[in-house]
């Protein structure tokens, strides 16, 4: 592992094998038994985010250093995938849902009988958003353990970390805090103020942190009261108050006390569904191994990788070395499966024209994933990607350079069904 392109082709040609899936492109031995196969340590990592979790499978290796006699794991990547979740596009249609009923309610357009808030909900019970990002990353494990032999996983957890101890002579404050103390509070602030400078907006430069409100004044080291600061911006404000420093500023200085009293809603996402999570993966009987967010970052950091969420999952847990990482990273959009809405509606709720009751049409479905070949005409060319179908037969596909309308169902060859999502493949880094 991995299977080389080459001996992927021989396989297929000699028949020994044949095509499982095409995106992610897979195939399946015909002329042997699983029992008949030596395999090797497989170890799948997820780095759940509120808006993508990044996903990585990577093939693991032990080795005794030289210098110090201790075991280290190496992790040779095999693939990489950033899932990207819809939780925002479900929060907003039930808004929406719910404006359209109290409207019809309260304006006494339709009576709708008020139901009044007397059901329980079941123990562990998440909205529907966030229901969503643990339905699907919990889907894509059970297929990549279809796909691989998937031996362990492993989840970004909790984001502090009280790490084992390393030192023996460590006490007091060092002990609580361990070697990365730290690394959560500062991911955590780049995070909330967008990796830029909250006095000056300077962005691509390096950033500290800094007290809002002084210690020297009476300022606390609580998360609510650190900021980003360029090197400038922080040297000019020195001991100053936020309200002496930002005296010809009311805009600034309000947006400034407005966003450090407010969470992150990222970390809340991702606080509220980890735990349920981490369940769902403990039920596959496979051993799980938890890490942190300061863990990963530092993992990151030491092995000198990019800031990519594939990166991130391949850096969970205990690594000591991470190879082969430059292969293309495969974005999955979660897309949905369609609607049940048959019409279109007004900015007041009110239906607006009727949609076909088929979801398909000449033999494609919405989200199938089409190969056009279109040889005269504006749109000649050769395209793919997924097709939005009308019944008149005009197509239009949206492809990785963007979408292109009005394409007659003869030029499109059918690919892969649809399952809900939408598929790209980029490079972190050359």
């Amino acid at each position: 592992m991995p299977c080389s392109e080459k001996r992927a082709r021989l396989l297929l040609e000699r028949g020994r094998a044949r095509v499982h899936r095409l995106v992610p492109f897979t195939i399946r031995l015909l002329d042997r038994e699983q029992e008949d196969c030596a395999l090797q340590p497989v170890r799948l990592k997820l780095d759940p985010g509120s808006r993508a979790t990044g996903v990585a499978l990577v093939r693991e290796s032990q080795e005794v250093g030289a210098d110090t006699g201790e075991v280290q794991r190496s992790a040779h990547v095999l693939f990489l995938a950033e899932l990207v979740h819809r939780g925002h596009a479900i929060r907003a249609a039930l808004r929406q849902r719910a404006a359209f009923r109290r409207r019809r309610r309260c304006a006494n357009l339709r009576h709708r009988q008020s139901r009044f808030d007397n059901r329980t909900r079941r123990n562990g019970w998440l909205p529907p958003s966030l229901q969503h990002r643990v339905d699907t990353i919990t889907s894509w494990v059970r297929r990549l353990c279809r796909w691989a032999p998937v031996s362990s996983l492993s989840q970004e957890l909790v984001r502090f970390d009280t790490q084992a101890l390393q030192n023996p002579e460590i006490s007091g404050i060092e002990y609580q805090q361990g070697t990365l103390a730290g690394c959560e509070v500062r991911e955590y602030l780049l995070e909330k103020w967008g990796r830029k400078c909250a006095y000056c907006d300077a962005e691509n430069v390096p950033l500290g942190i800094d007290h809002i409100h002084p210690r020297s004044k009476g300022g606390s080291d609580r998360v609510s009261n650190l900021t980003l600061a360029c090197h400038p911006c922080n040297r000019r404000k020195g001991a100053q108050g936020i309200e002496d420093f930002l005296a010809k500023d009311p805009k600034r200085l309000a947006r400034i006390e407005a966003q450090r009293k407010a969470p992150l809603r990222d970390a809340a996402a991702v606080n509220s569904t980890r735990w349920e999570l981490w369940r769902r993966l403990t039920a596959t009987a496979l051993p799980v191994e938890a890490g942190t967010g300061g863990r990963t970052k530092w993992n990151r950091h030491r092995l000198n990788l990019p800031k990519a969420h594939a990166l991130d999952a391949a850096c969970v847990g205990e690594v000591h070395a991470v190879t082969n990482w430059r292969v293309p990273t495969l974005n999955i959009q979660c897309t949905g499966r369609g609607s049940y809405q048959r019409t279109r509606l007004t900015k007041h709720g009110f239906p607006r024209g009727d949609l076909t009751r088929s979801k398909s049409a000449f033999g494609f479905q919405t989200g199938d994933l089409v190969r056009v070949v279109v040889t005269t005409g504006k749109k000649a060319g050769n395209y793919l990607g997924r097709v939005a179908i009308r019944a008149s037969g005009s197509f239009n596909i949206q492809s990785a350079t963007g979408l292109v309308q009005g394409i007659h169902h003869r030029f499109c060859t059918l690919l892969q069904r649809a399952d809900g999502y939408g598929y790209s493949w980029t490079r972190i880094a050359i």
